[in-house]
């Protein structure tokens, strides 16, 4: 009852002309406001001048142009265009080309044959990329996965995908993903998901994570675990140690803005460590919606903040 009321309450938000214009207006005036932590600004410059800074330090970046759930087959066509600017711009910059976008900004929820034309479009033009479909809430794996499989079965072979741990389904699908030879994001899920297909339990999703997370290192092509969580990743480190995984055959990854001392120190010990920058006019809809997925993931962004303690 909670949950929903919650989950009500942060849709309206992000529904909000209002206060998305607001947002807009004051939320990214000053390089230290509380979004440009961990939204890089609303344009592609901005964005491509936070992921200079990122590589500066020796790290990797993904760009992500926020947006999800287009409504008309127009819009979906609209962010397919844009979404060629931006790989035009980052080609443009010279800056690494690795982009993360997820099907329903490009119409999954209103047609599957445009959405996977607009996707052919995007993988097209991003010749020399390589472009990771980010996983969204549980109406959408299924079909997620088949466009993915259907597209790299045609040969679209640099694009990869995202499983998360906590959907019961998920060791299946690794299996699927695994004999296809496709690169894998092990997350442990943002989506509050009902109890017959995810677990609920913190536990019981670490225990998730970390069970495909050592069969990833094992059989899995150069796959990115993405997770902050101090005692998954010196989990990852000791499988790898012990399963003699090299450095160099897998990646970490983590949010923009989020435990960059934790960034920096696994950079510092050898470790690829790539940044996921999201960027773009939807910023203030997209926190919003996340925070109606699952409150909790307010705190998470506070503590991930916090825990950094002096780190600038």
């Amino acid at each position: 009852m909670l949950h929903t009321a919650s989950k009500a309450f942060f849709h309206l938000l992000a529904r909000s002309p209002l206060l998305q214009r607001l947002a807009s207006r004051y939320g990214m005036r000053s390089s230290s406001s509380f979004a440009r932590r961990f939204i890089a600004g609303e344009s592609v410059d901005e964005a491509i001048a936070a992921a200079c800074k990122v590589e500066a330090q020796g790290l990797l970046q993904t760009l992500d142009y926020l947006g999800e759930s287009i409504g008309t087959l127009a819009d979906a066509d609209t962010a397919t265009r844009e979404y060629l600017t931006v790989i035009d711009a980052v080609v443009g910059a010279g800056i690494g080309r690795n982009l993360s976008l997820k099907l329903t900004q490009i119409g999954l929820a209103v047609d599957r044959a445009s959405t996977v034309d607009n996707l052919r479009r995007i993988l097209d033009r991003a010749s020399g990329f390589f472009v990771r479909i980010d996983m969204e809430n549980s109406p959408y794996t299924a079909v997620t996965l088949n466009i993915f499989e259907t597209l790299w079965n045609q040969g679209y072979r640099h694009m990869g995908v995202v499983l998360q741990a906590d959907l019961r389904r998920s060791e299946a699908d690794l299996d699927r993903i695994n004999q296809l030879g496709a690169r894998i994001r092990l997350v442990k899920g943002a989506y509050r998901e009902p109890k017959a297909i995810a677990y609920q339990k913190k536990a019981e999703v670490d225990l998730a994570f970390a069970r495909l997370m050592r069969r990833l290192l094992v059989e899995g092509n150069y796959p990115a675990v993405a997770t902050h969580d101090p005692t998954m990743l010196d989990l990852a480190r000791k499988y790898a140690d012990e399963l003699g995984v090299g450095r160099d055959r897998f990646e970490f990854q983590m949010l923009y803005g989020i435990r960059r001392d934790l960034q920096t120190a696994l950079h510092s010990q050898g470790y690829r460590v790539r940044v996921y920058i999201p960027f773009g006019r939807q910023w203030f809809p997209y926190f919003m919606r996340r925070l109606g997925e699952r409150p909790a993931n307010l705190g998470f962004v506070l503590r991930g903040i916090l825990g950094e303690g002096g780190y600038q």
